[in-house]
């Protein structure tokens, strides 16, 4: 699809009043005829109207879910054939990459770029992924240790899962919860964040595309004290999948115990990111601006605490101050931006609030720090911050702040640098920057977290399992890890006398 095309389709949606959501294969308003308003992060203008989801309305998708699951098509296809309709929602994708680009841009207000060249892709290929294996969740015999018995294990679908994502990934989040929890077999509730519902309902009408049967996927827009709540504990979902704060998830846990269902949570992060004096600081630097300012430091693996080795701390802070003020900020749909804006008013005063903090307990702005006026004052933008003479005990470095700010301090030894770094509730993930493989595969040993690069930052796959120690969460997104959040096992014994 040409650029004047996708941006006739995105327009053409928006215009729709309101955007219906998707229960039991019908588009439909809310029962209570309910809207609210998503906003542009880059002007504070409407986009759109979305039906607004409460309690009755996930009562409805559940029941259509229960239905596909125990006695509709959904129940009778062979792997194979979800395999294929997975296949073909990641063309669709492909298909349509330029028009979910822009809408993903519009209402989350990331860079353009990163929404062709990174989150379009990646919700493809992680479609494409569980697709094939769609055909190879596999029982196994089990040796046991009684004479003439057969003994073996079944996996199987879960049923009725729900789903709530966040606002920072919007379609990526979605494909990560959708695809593997089709491939197992279950029929889905999505609940899309308030703030940026478009890319997830666009997306249910690919599905639909694709030919998945009446109430397999249904996605019901609104907010997470309403239609969140009443997901989390409904009595007929069988399992909740939960990607956001960790207030949130406790919640979401707590939620969830009135018929014990299943629960996978990926939670906040406080990560480390470690530069040793042997590290090559041009990619170092460069490293340490993606793992903070990607997304505007809305990313839960941001790399948020930056440690730099003491012999090479002024230098270091010195290139970064510099790059950071060198980036270009500003509304997503500029290809030149780097940076975009913070999603809503409600989170730049909360990030804003962080750096006064910060600054009342001693730190030091050495770049950004201040809200940006003239063509952008409409906006949600804030500089790239970054704040120096930190200590750990501040609430600067043990919270997260999920915004473009880092928070930046010394360290001397291996072992102080990676204790200091476990010394949080968090444990998500972590970025190590070194020359000696041997101190590396030290630090991956050392660092208390679920993800750890070395010499990168930021790198995901489909194939690769994701998710967080302690108050990051349980549970694995991504590679075969994650089929066993989708999946149940049932062991059979056949009696050979």
């Amino acid at each position: 699809m040409t650029t004047s095309a996708s941006e006739t389709v995105v327009s053409a949606f928006l215009q729709r009043q309101p955007v219906r959501m998707l229960i039991g294969g019908q588009w439909v308003d809310a029962a209570s005829g309910k809207t609210f308003e998503t906003l542009n992060p880059a002007t504070g203008e409407v986009l759109a109207r979305v039906a607004e989801g409460d309690r009755e309305d996930i009562d409805r998708a559940v029941k259509a879910a229960r239905a596909a699951f125990e006695s509709g098509p959904w129940a009778k296809m062979t792997p194979s054939q979800r395999g294929r309709l997975l296949w073909r929602v990641a063309e669709l994708i492909e298909e349509h990459a330029d028009e979910l680009a822009m809408l993903e841009t519009l209402d989350n207000g990331k860079p353009i770029r990163y929404s062709k060249g990174s989150d379009v892709p990646l919700t493809a290929d992680h479609f494409r992924y569980f697709a094939g294996w769609a055909t190879k969740i596999e029982g196994e015999t089990v040796p046991v240790s009684i004479p003439n018995m057969f003994t073996y294990t079944l996996r199987e679908p879960l049923g009725v899962v729900g789903q709530i994502i966040p606002w920072n990934f919007p379609m990526q989040m979605a494909s990560w919860k959708l695809a593997p929890a089709l491939a197992a077999g279950n029929t889905v509730i999505l609940k899309p964040a308030e703030q940026t519902p478009l890319t997830a309902l666009r997306l249910g009408e690919l599905i639909c595309e694709a030919g998945f049967p009446d109430g397999v996927v249904n996605i019901v827009p609104g907010y997470g004290h309403t239609a969140g709540a009443a997901l989390a504990e409904h009595l007929d979902v069988d399992k909740i999948a939960f990607t956001g704060s960790t207030e949130v998830g406790k919640k979401v846990l707590m939620a969830s115990a009135g018929n014990l269902k299943k629960v996978t949570l990926e939670l906040g992060g406080k990560s480390p990111n470690i530069i040793f004096p042997d590290a090559d600081l041009k990619w170092a630097v460069r490293g340490a601006l993606t793992a903070i300012y990607f997304n505007s430091g809305q990313i839960c693996t941001a790399g948020s605490r930056l440690f730099v080795h003491r012999d090479i701390y002024d230098q270091t802070m010195e290139q970064l101050a510099k790059a950071a003020d060198a980036m270009r900020v500003g509304a997503g749909v500029d290809p030149a931006t780097e940076v975009g804006p913070i999603i809503s008013q409600e989170q730049l005063d909360r990030v804003a609030g962080y750096i006064e903090s910060g600054q009342r307990e001693g730190a030091i702005t050495r770049a950004g720090g201040e809200r940006l006026g003239g063509d952008l004052a409409s906006g949600y933008f804030l500089r790239p911050t970054i704040l120096d003479q930190v200590r750990d005990e501040m609430t600067v470095a043990r919270e997260e702040i999920f915004g473009p700010v880092v928070v930046a301090m010394p360290f001397e030894e291996i072992e102080e640098v990676a204790a200091r770094a476990n010394q949080s509730i968090y444990g998500l993930a972590a970025g190590v920057w070194t020359a000696d493989v041997k101190k590396a595969h030290k630090l991956v040993a050392l660092l208390k977290s679920g993800v750890i690069w070395v010499n990168t930052y930021n790198q995901f796959d489909a194939a690769a399992p994701f998710g967080g120690y302690r108050q990051s969460g349980y549970g694995r997104e991504m590679g075969h890890a994650v089929l066993d959040a989708y999946t149940q096992v049932k062991t059979a014994w056949i009696s050979l006398r």
